[in-house]
């Protein structure tokens, strides 16, 4: 499919923005369903607000499911999910029969 650059208005500030062609296909490559809705600085002065800048991050500290080495994680596991340390999660990516 050939993308072409859209124009777009923003439902903050009502301005027009440019929907590129490279992230239409970014959007595509990602799987997202829904177009942009706002430009980009309502869009960083939602992140701003929502605490998308400067919150502090959580980090969880635990135990890799494949080599049982501790690790920390950006998130909260979920019990009965495996959690793997940056070198397994990056192992199983580009292994293709890791399952």
């Amino acid at each position: 499919m050939e993308y072409q650059d859209r124009i777009l208005k923003c439902i903050d500030c009502g301005a027009d923005f440019v929907f590129t062609a490279g992230e239409q296909l970014f959007y595509a490559d990602k799987g997202f369903k829904n177009e942009p809705k706002r430009c980009k600085t309502c869009k960083g002065k939602r992140n701003q607000s929502l605490g998308g800048h400067g919150a502090q991050r959580m980090e969880t500290t635990t135990v890799c499911s494949q080599c049982g080495k501790e690790t920390t994680v950006p998130y909260k596991p979920t019990q009965g999910r495996p959690v793997y340390c940056r070198e397994c999660f990056q192992h199983r990516r580009t292994t293709p029969s890791a399952v």
